[in-house]
């Protein structure tokens, strides 16, 4: 909700703006984010994406391999500059004094925030709520009707204190929005010259902070900063997902094409179903390469983008220095993926979270040296001689096993082994189509050539004449191909098998694991029947006593009757807790489940019996009290005998 309220503000802004300080603002590589068209927020597509995120790798982990959005994404989708200067430079444990003088707005001393409500009430705009039925367009023109003060209409020192205001807004509540209300002004010192704004790569700096946001709690359901991103990023990598509808093709940034799909579900059955999808997900329907049918028409920033993509760099926004590791996906540019190091902190050296922290004043170009100067160079460019990805899958199945499903369903202990096979299957079945295809098209142009060629052949065989060099050369091309073909389909079956095997050993450990599970179910029954029949005893032994107290002498058949019947709910404990003893301590599978059960059942009937017994005694001990009482001159009346059973037959039988 916070994020919406907040692009609304933002957009209210902007159209409050005078035409001149939009144009700036377009001028500065902004002015297409205004044009994109609010998209409901997908809290249950975030929260499924954000579990799946590695912050070691800073890249998705999905079952069929790691993905990581770029700075094409961050180009084709948002529009925003990802080419120009390292967001960087300083930050300082206090901002009191440089937003007095930069943005005439009063901030606390020892503080780096700005209250929302002061700044945007600087811009002339106050909140006002929307109405029932009110349109998203119809309120954001009257949000900005209502503005109570004319902001300058002409340049000046007044319009740079005003432009600076919507910049820190804009960049602290919709571009790197964080959690709360107040706005940050750790980006103030860059824009002190409004004329060197539009020189930095927001771009590179607004996805290093996606990056950071996806690190955070996987209980978190949105996204710091700008949200449509990441959900569009879905819709175009993950279609088979379903999250998004395209109801306007062809407009530029790709984010205006959107729309979020609605979904009344609720949102732990949306999440429930969203990750059962991406762990069934079939590799072939992953779209590594969204943009091969686009073109740059409309989109002049992508133009001077172009040294920049496709090339593993360093992201910077200030405090946070993050690695775009495209060598982890070079399949998103049209690449078979490579063996590669996987990436670990220690190794890369990068500041990481336990940096973030702004309470000194810190040169992030001095600090962070190595990295400007990498994205200074471009970074590094991303290449692969890789004939097949099997090796990375098998990699990165063993890397990650079982925890790159998020199911219910998968919710297993898949060894890296099985992982592998899947894994391995999968390319195999790639490469398989893909080995159709190319024989196919061979066929197809052999017959091709065979039919063009068919009279100068048959006039060629009458003198003696052989088949075309070309005819020839193709013939040998399909054999080879259908070789081949027959290769990686008795490969697949091979896996197949294999995976299936692997999988019947993995249902065998699950039932195992099920039987343990009902044994132990069963032993904590009986030692709760056990404390029952400990309590029990503990009953009659005080009931005993009392009768031993305050009974006449006449009532010693009493007394002895009950204790006969302590001492056998005595031997029924003591054998409830041997059984439960004998569980414990057994090791074999078959042996304790079935002697578990056979020992359950009589210890049950045992147990049964005795409470029938002792529920019987009350009872005749009740009746007789009854009659006692009746009886004129008598203390206690006659003791009737008992009756003449056996323990554990009549009521035991109906127990059972």
């Amino acid at each position: 909700m916070r994020a919406r309220v907040s692009w609304t503000l933002v957009l209210a802004a902007f159209l409050v703006f005078p035409p001149f300080q939009r144009e700036r603002v377009e001028e500065m590589g902004f002015g297409e984010i205004f044009r994109i068209k609010r998209i409901k927020v997908d809290p249950a597509l975030t929260q499924a994406l954000r579990s799946r995120w590695d912050a070691e790798a800073s890249a998705f982990a999905f079952p069929w391999g790691h993905m990581i959005p770029s700075l094409e994404d961050v180009s084709r989708i948002t529009g925003i500059r990802v080419y120009g200067r390292a967001v960087s430079g300083y930050t300082y444990p206090c901002y009191h004094d440089l937003a007095e003088h930069l943005l005439d707005l009063p901030v606390e001393r020892r503080s780096s925030l700005v209250p929302r409500v002061a700044l945007q009430e600087s811009l002339g705009l106050y909140e006002a709520g929307k109405n029932a039925g009110e349109s998203e367009d119809e309120y954001l023109t009257r949000l900005a009707r209502v503005s109570r003060r004319e902001l300058t209409s002409e340049p000046g020192p007044q319009a740079d204190l005003d432009l600076r205001r919507f910049l820190i807004l804009f960049l602290g509540r919709l571009l790197f929005a964080t959690r709360g209300d107040a706005v940050h002004c750790c980006f103030l010192p860059l824009l002190e010259d409004l004329g060197e704004v539009g020189g930095y790569a927001w771009g590179a700096a607004f996805l290093a902070h996606q990056f950071d946001g996806l690190s955070a709690s996987e209980r978190q359901t949105s996204t710091s900063g700008f949200y449509p991103f990441l959900q569009v990023w879905a819709y175009l990598h993950l279609p088979a997902l379903g999250r998004g509808d395209l109801t306007r093709p062809g407009l530029v940034p790709i984010a205006r094409r959107w729309d979020s799909r609605r979904d009344t579900r609720h949102l732990v059955d949306q999440l429930e179903r969203l990750q059962e999808a991406i762990d069934s997900y079939a590799y072939l329907d992953v779209v590594w390469q969204p943009y091969l049918g686009e073109g740059d028409e409309g989109q002049p920033w992508l133009a001077q983008a172009r040294p920049y993509l496709g090339r593993s760099v360093w992201l910077h926004a200030l405090n946070l220095v993050l690695p775009l590791n495209l060598f982890l996906t070079q399949r998103s540019l049209g690449l078979r993926q490579s063996v590669v190091e996987f990436p670990v902190r220690d190794r890369f050296r990068w500041p990481g979270r336990s940096f973030r922290g702004l309470h000194d004043t810190t040169d992030w170009r001095e600090r962070a040296r190595e990295q400007i100067e990498n994205w200074e160079r471009k970074g590094k460019a991303v290449k692969s001689d890789a004939t097949t990805d099997d090796a990375y899958l098998q990699a990165y199945a063993l890397k990650y096993g079982g925890k790159v499903y998020k199911s219910a369903r998968h919710q297993m202990d898949v060894t890296g082994e099985i992982a592998s096979l899947r894994a391995l299957l999968q390319s195999a079945v790639q490469d398989r189509e893909v080995a159709q295809r190319q024989t196919a098209e061979l066929r197809s142009e052999l017959e091709r050539v065979r039919g063009t060629g068919a009279g100068g052949a048959s006039s060629s065989r009458s003198v003696g004449g052989s088949p075309s060099l070309l005819e020839a050369r193709l013939a040998g091309a399909v054999l080879r191909a259908e070789e081949a073909q027959r290769h990686l389909e008795e490969r697949e079956r091979d896996l197949q098998l294999t995976t299936e095997h692997a999988m019947e050993l993995q249902g065998e450990r699950d039932r195992f694991r099920g039987e343990a599970q009902a044994t132990r179910s069963e032993r904590d029954q009986l030692r709760i029947r056990a404390e029952a029949a400990e309590a029990q005893i503990a009953e009659m032994t005080r009931e005993l006593v009392t009768l031993r107290v305050q009974r006449p002498p006449g009532d010693q058949e009493e007394v002895i009757r009950l204790h006969a019947e302590l001492l056998a709910q005595q031997t029924l404990a003591r054998s409830l807790q041997q059984i439960v003893t004998d569980i414990g301590r057994s090791r074999s599978r078959s042996r304790s489940g079935a002697s578990v059960s056979r020992a359950t059942s009589a210890s049950v009937c045992q147990y049964l019996a005795g409470s029938s017994s002792r529920r019987r005694n009350e009872e005749e001990e009740r009746h007789r009290q009854g009659e006692g009482s009746a009886h004129d001159g008598r203390g206690g009346g006659e003791m009737l005998p008992p009756p003449d059973r056996r323990e554990g037959s009549g009521e035991s039988d109906v127990g059972q």
